[in-house]
């Protein structure tokens, strides 16, 4: 295997500048060197997919957040799955299909000390696919599932209203409020996206915010007229306000992100009817995934036997190739991706 590896090239996405609004091409720089080979107790791992998440644009940005930025001239941060080529390790044998913080890139070799900053875990293919371990299995699936569970606490028979429903951690969301017992509203964009969430996902709704100005107000007051008690937000902006003009006493506005307003170039829109939180005696908290690293293995069961039985499905759209991540990235951000966003770099 080390004579093998010796002659692998490993090409990279590296940070080259911070974005201003939308990323651009001049933003990234396309690097190659050699594989290394991993040092005792470490190993080497070929890149099969990556999760392409709107998280991202925020590691770009220098600033104080939950996480360090990605440094200019660094690989690019991503999570993927991904197969040992070479193992120095008593813990990963080649072969063994694993997830770990990949990053942009065709290989990682990661020394032993890294492993647990890296997240590097095995994955059972038998509980889900590859890109199922990047979805529903993988960061927007534990995501969805803190998030709604933790934070928004539901309860059998409240309603629960999800933006982005039609994305990564939407579908999760909805799916295991439906499981649990609640009414699901999604907003999503377009009636395809719309018509697959209910029809596909089981929602019980789904609002078309590309209908029209007043759209979702409008579908909110049709589909919610017993008002909100969950809010499981992933776009910020103009929606969650015409959400919070609807909320219940005691609702819960789980923050997930705001994508409506990651590629701002102005100051971010924060909510202008927040004063509803304080007459419906509601809250607001944030949920970032990492808190919940050493829960994961309960959510995967979980949902790995939802997915088994058919009460949940996974959707992905995935493209082929490293060298298109600049533009693939930019999906997430029009809208385009359909379902979760996954670059694939290789075969398994």
């Amino acid at each position: 295997m080390s004579q093998a590896l010796s002659t692998l090239i490993n090409h990279q996405i590296r940070l080259a500048a911070r974005p201003v609004g939308m990323p651009k091409a001049s933003d990234w720089s396309h690097t190659a060197e050699p594989v290394a080979e991993p040092a005792e107790g470490g190993v080497t791992l070929k890149t099969l997919a990556l999760s392409l998440d709107p998280a991202m644009r925020g590691w770009m940005n220098e600033g104080k957040s939950y996480i360090p930025p990605v440094g200019i001239g660094e690989v690019m941060r991503a999570g993927g799955v991904g197969v040992v080529v070479a193992s120095k390790s008593d813990k990963y044998a080649v072969g063994d299909y694993v997830s770990a913080g990949f990053g942009v890139q065709e290989y990682i070799t990661l020394a032993a000390a890294d492993f647990k900053r890296a997240g590097l875990v095995k994955i059972d293919l038998r509980a889900g696919s590859l890109t199922q371990w990047l979805n529903v299995l993988g960061m927007p699936g534990m995501t969805g599932y803190f998030g709604l569970m933790d934070v928004g606490m539901p309860k059998a028979g409240e309603t629960v209203v999800i933006s982005g429903a039609a994305g990564a951690v939407g579908q999760t969301v909805g799916q295991v409020a439906k499981i649990k017992g609640c009414r699901v509203v999604g907003i999503a964009g377009g009636p395809a996206k719309c018509e697959w969430v209910v029809k596909e996902l089981g929602f019980d709704a789904c609002i078309d915010y590309k209908a029209g100005p007043g759209a979702v107000r409008a579908g909110l007051k049709e589909h919610c007229p017993g008002g909100v008690d969950i809010y499981f937000d992933n776009v910020g902006g103009e929606i969650l306000d015409d959400v919070l003009a609807r909320i219940n006493r005691k609702a819960r506005i789980i923050i997930c992100g705001a994508i409506s307003q990651y590629n701002n170039t102005t100051a971010v829109q924060g909510p202008k009817n927040y004063l509803s939180l304080l007459v419906n005696r509601a809250r607001m908290e944030g949920i970032v995934v990492f808190d919940y690293a050493d829960r994961y293995h309960l959510a995967v069961a979980e949902m790995a036997g939802y997915l088994k039985d058919g009460r949940m499905k996974s959707k992905e759209d995935v493209v082929v190739g490293l060298q298109t991540f600049p533009e693939t990235l930019l999906k997430l951000f029009n809208g385009e991706n359909f379902g979760k966003l996954v670059l694939e770099v290789a075969q398994g």
